[in-house]
């Protein structure tokens, strides 16, 4: 399909949903289908109306990683660089952005697949679904995925899925740390929806704030994450609807949030 038809992006009420849609070519994060995300994931990112983004997928596949014709000896090392390229910077920014994005799993998420749902703040899975980076069965280790799977997975579960490309199911995947929900295939959109609607609850400024220090202190020690969102708690009093909230608590009424 041309690349405008890869992704489908629709909102209402504050949440984006993001649908990967070329099933036939089992969502594979071609080097269009990437450029596509991208768009919708920046699009209007900073409106005050946008408040989750949710990533899903037409199908019965999620994601199955890079399309690997991309990545034939025909193509270049400069279009392979491009590929990979272009895929860590979305898998970073979806980190980057100042809302919650969520991924939301019905089906096999393999390779680069995976490392989506890894990288997402949080990911909602129906028991169907199933996990792996099965790209050491055809000769290219999956190293890129491996750093969002080494940071959402115990190193030894990892190393495993690495190492054998077996998959994991929704159960051992939520076990393991890896998705935040296991729900039935029909409950998946009532309960992605109703983890959207409660982030929609609360403001977009202290959310966006809350997101990026997590990011920030995940990596740092003890004492310099500790001295970092001490400074972080202070600034959040300053924001409007940091005061709005503790104001509205001692009110007892609800707070009406500016965002």
């Amino acid at each position: 399909p041309p690349a405008e038809l890869l992704t489908e992006r629709r909102q209402a009420g504050g949440v984006r949903t993001i649908l990967l849609n070329n099933p036939r070519r089992r969502n594979a994060l071609s080097l269009p289908m990437l450029q596509s995300l991208r768009r919708d994931l920046l699009h209007d990112v900073k409106s005050r109306e946008l408040r989750v983004i949710v990533i899903a997928a037409e199908g019965p596949v999620f994601c199955s990683g890079h399309d690997l014709k991309e990545l034939s000896s025909e193509d270049d090392v400069k279009h392979h660089s491009q590929v990979f390229e272009l895929c860590a910077e979305v898998m970073t920014l979806i980190q980057k952005l100042p809302v919650p994005v969520i991924a939301k799993v019905n089906g096999l998420a393999t390779a680069a697949g995976c490392q989506l749902v890894a990288s997402c703040d949080i990911a909602v899975a129906s028991e169907k679904s199933q996990f792996a980076t099965p790209g050491v069965n055809i000769g290219l280790f999956c190293s890129t995925p491996a750093v969002a799977l080494g940071r959402s997975l115990p190193r030894k579960v990892a190393l495993e899925m690495l190492f054998t490309g077996e998959p994991l199911s929704a159960q051992e995947a939520l076990m393991h740390g890896l998705v935040s929900k296991v729900v039935p295939e029909d409950k998946l959109e009532e309960e992605t929806m109703k983890i959207s609607q409660k982030i929609c609850e609360s403001s977009k400024s202290v959310l966006a704030l809350g997101k990026a220090t997590f990011y920030r202190q995940i990596t740092q020690d003890l004492d310099t994450a500790y001295k970092m969102t001490t400074k972080v708690m202070v600034d959040n009093l300053t924001l409007r609807d940091g005061q709005e909230g503790i104001e509205a608590f001692v009110q007892k009424r609800k707070p009406v949030w500016s965002h």
